[in-house]
């Protein structure tokens, strides 16, 4: 074990309540820097060279201990002893100074000194060599774990370069503040959140939304700190410093995740805190009595006290535990998810429904023209530039879609007037120009016509909007908020999993009710303000242990009231983020499946480590007792099952199963939006 990996908190440690080197590597470090890998690297070298040559002087001895003196045999397992076994009588030393008896260090210690004591160098020394080998196994498989999350805390940019006139000053991206301009070179990290004033480029935004496709940016995009300029030269105007910036929240918030246990991870770390003492007044007792009460050899049953000893160290459960949540925490972000503690992944897996805001979350919350339907004997570019007349000077939400879609005409030569709950007209070059809803048209006479070719097809789809020019109806055009790409997925991907959906939102039936269909949803409630989501999901859900998903301010009460609170989009309302227990980054729905998915995972492989390290220990902690079992299983015991314990953990972090039952199709599905 390399000496990095001993210096650690006493505080983490003492909180697990066994203080075994095992824990002592989830205390807290710093990314190292180079020379510290350089030297860390060195040390790991020195560590299995010393392992190797005791493995072979204890394989010399134990093959030709027949050809050699006790005294030969003694310095054969002695010095390798020394050299492979002074960090545990180090660590032991160090342990009973500070008052912790009960430690893994003063455990391998006291035991292999009582081995050598009672003749058994040989027991000794593969005590030393196997444990050290164990431990090499246990700090690999917890940096893999590790690894996703040190990759994230990597994407900390490290300076920035401001321009200054025509200067080009560089400075710590904490030091940026609003309105600078920051040049960003191919390459680079782009230091803090803001827009881009110049330039245009392909940018990586995988390491905070964890999708592998590159964004373009150009002028008046908004870019995010942390994320990685591709292959152009961009300028951008900070809205703020890194310290605001999304990726300084995405860091902040794994880094409190590591610190939030779950119910099981405080369970165990009270459970070691009784249960090791304990053993050692077990071992005690195991010692003394028989010899006192039977008058059986002390010789005997000190070893078995030291085979149970061995074999009861909790380490297996310590610290597979917590790595088995670290684990699903780091396969979660690998999929553009932020778990903000293991208890959020114990609450996950009770769900047994989620509820989904619609707009933003379900659907992209953009309006977009997504049918045109002329009047018979009308051209569809006819009925485009009476649309376009008739809603070039407003500013509603559709008439903006409208305009997108088809242009907008010069202000100059326009009047128009918004009719209140009807829509809008525009006179243009002396003719007239109406938009709206059916009101509209039974104002100007042209409702049977409106009617007839609404009748045509009853599922709009959308807001439909009806265009007239002068007296002539012109047709209809239908806008719409889309769904998102991946919404339908997202429904059936629960469902897959048992799990209903529902659905609250503040939209009018006629929009909730389309989209309900469309996502054949268990249910849904609509015109629901913030403070009425509360009911509606308790009356949805009944008993149910429910996840809330939504975007925006409004959905705040509700994530921070709701058995798990899954806030969509890391680059949106920090409110929401905030009082979220998990963060999608990329906004995609289908990723709460997703992480139900790797919750149940986390859980299964969590109670399988407590399982099999209780078991074991048990079975081999009665044979030990019967003198049947000896130092050499007992180690298997205690490192050899805290190392299938660790590498079952580390499964965690791998893909678990693959979600995705239904395809979403190209560009996401229309839905009904606000009427006017």
């Amino acid at each position: 074990m390399t000496e990095k990996n001993r210096k650690n908190s006493a505080a983490d440690i003492e909180e697990h309540g066994c203080g075994c080197s095992c824990c002592e590597e989830f205390a807290c470090e710093e990314p190292a820097g180079g020379d510290e890998n350089e030297s860390e690297n060195s040390s790991e070298w020195l560590d299995f060279a010393a392992l190797g040559i005791g493995g072979l002087m204890l394989a010399a001895g134990l093959l030709g201990g027949d050809l050699l003196s006790e005294g030969q045999l003694w310095l054969l397992y002695g010095a390798p002893y020394v050299l492979c076994g002074y960090p545990v009588l180090l660590g032991a030393c160090s342990s009973v100074r500070r008052g912790r008896f009960f430690d893994e260090f003063t455990l391998m210690g006291g035991a292999t000194l009582a081995a050598i004591a009672l003749g058994e160098p040989a027991e000794a020394l593969g005590v030393v060599i196997f444990y050290q080998v164990g431990e090499m196994f246990q700090e690999r498989a917890a940096g893999s774990s590790r690894r996703s999350i040190k990759n994230l805390l990597a994407a900390k940019p490290v300076t920035a370069h401001v321009l200054r006139g025509d200067a080009l000053v560089s400075m710590p991206p904490e030091d940026v503040t609003a309105g600078m301009k920051v040049l960003v070179k191919p390459g680079e990290r782009i230091p803090v959140d803001g827009l881009v004033a110049a330039g245009e480029s392909r940018v990586d935004t995988s390491p905070i939304t964890g999708e592998p496709v590159p964004i373009y940016a150009r002028q008046g995009t908004k870019v995010f700190g942390g994320t990685v300029n591709v292959d152009g030269t961009l300028t951008v105007e900070a809205s703020g410093p890194f310290a605001d910036s999304s990726i300084a929240r995405v860091m902040e918030m794994v880094e409190n995740a590591v610190a939030r246990k779950s119910p099981t991870e405080r369970f165990i770390s009270r459970f070691a805190a009784v249960y090791t003492p304990a053993m050692f007044g077990v071992a005690f007792l195991t010692a003394v009595l028989p010899p006192l009460l039977t008058g059986a050899p002390w010789h005997d049953w000190i070893y078995r006290a030291l085979v149970v000893l061995m074999i009861s160290c909790p380490c297996a459960l310590v610290i597979s535990i917590p790595l088995g949540y670290f684990g699903g925490i780091g396969a979660a972000s690998k999929r553009g998810i932020l778990v903000k503690g293991g208890n959020v992944l114990d609450a996950m897996n009770e769900i047994s429904a989620v509820a989904f805001d619609k707009t933003g979350t379900l659907t992209r919350g953009v309006f977009e023209v997504t049918d045109v339907r002329p009047a018979p004997g009308v051209s569809e570019d006819d009925l485009e530039r009476s649309a376009s007349a008739a809603e070039s000077l407003s500013n509603h939400p559709v008439a903006r879609s409208i305009q997108k879609a088809f242009g907008a005409l010069p202000p100059a030569g326009i009047d128009s007037r918004e009719i209140a709950g009807k829509g809008v007209v525009a006179v243009h070059e002396g003719t007239e120009y109406a938009a709206g809803n059916l009101a509209m048209m039974e104002a100007r006479g042209l409702l049977k016509e409106a009617e007839s070719l609404s009748q045509a097809s009853p599922e709009a789809g959308g807001t439909v909007v009806y265009v007239a020019k002068g007296p002539r109806f012109m047709g209809r055009v239908t806008v719409s908020d889309v769904l998102k790409a991946d919404a339908l997925r997202a429904v059936a991907d629960l469902k897959a999993l048992g799990v209903k959906s529902y659905m609250l939102t503040g939209d009018r039936e006629e929009g909730a009710s389309w989209v309900a269909r469309k996502l054949n949803l268990d249910g849904y409630r609509s015109g629901l303000l913030p403070d009425m989501k509360v009911t509606a999901m308790a009356e949805l859900a009944g008993a149910a242990k429910t996840a809330f998903v939504g975007d925006g301010v409004n959905d705040a009460p509700l994530l921070a009231g709701a058995h798990v609170g899954v806030a969509m989009g890391g680059l949106g309302s920090e409110v929401a983020v905030e009082v979220a227990d998990a963060v999608v980054l990329n906004d995609a729905p289908s990723r709460v499946a997703d992480l139900l998915s790797i919750a149940r995972r986390t859980n299964k492989i969590v109670r399988e480590n407590i399982v099999m390290a209780l078991a074991t220990k048990a079975v081999f902690m009665l044979l030990g007792v019967a003198g049947l079992a000896g130092l050499w299983e007992a180690l298997f015991a205690d490192v050899g099952v805290a190392l299938l314990a660790i590498l079952n953990s580390s499964r965690a972090v791998g893909p678990g199963p693959v979600m995705g039952v239904v395809e979403a199709r190209e560009g996401g599905l229309p839905m009904v939006g606000d009427g006017r």
